[in-house]
């Protein structure tokens, strides 16, 4: 069964996101995202538009491939599909 790309990016960002020490308060204000929005994102329930995926990683201090590449949990499923 195949992930929605939505959550496995949502995954990603938060596992990026904490690694760098951000909280989602902290990288909404850094990338000039509404921290609702930026949750929405992480939990897959929106659609993100690619100039926000580079804003986040220009936050991030990433590139935006690195954002894209499925959470830590997720990479075995993610490569069965």
């Amino acid at each position: 069964m195949a992930i929605d790309p939505r959550t496995i990016f949502g995954q990603r960002l938060a596992e990026v996101r904490k690694a760098k020490g951000f909280s989602q308060e902290s990288l909404a204000l850094e990338s000039g995202l509404a921290r609702s929005y930026l949750g929405g994102v992480e939990r897959g329930q929106r659609n993100i538009a690619l100039l926000n995926i580079y804003r986040l990683a220009k936050a991030l201090k990433v590139s935006p491939a690195h954002l894209l590449e499925p959470a830590s949990g997720l990479k075995r499923a993610h490569d069965k599909v």
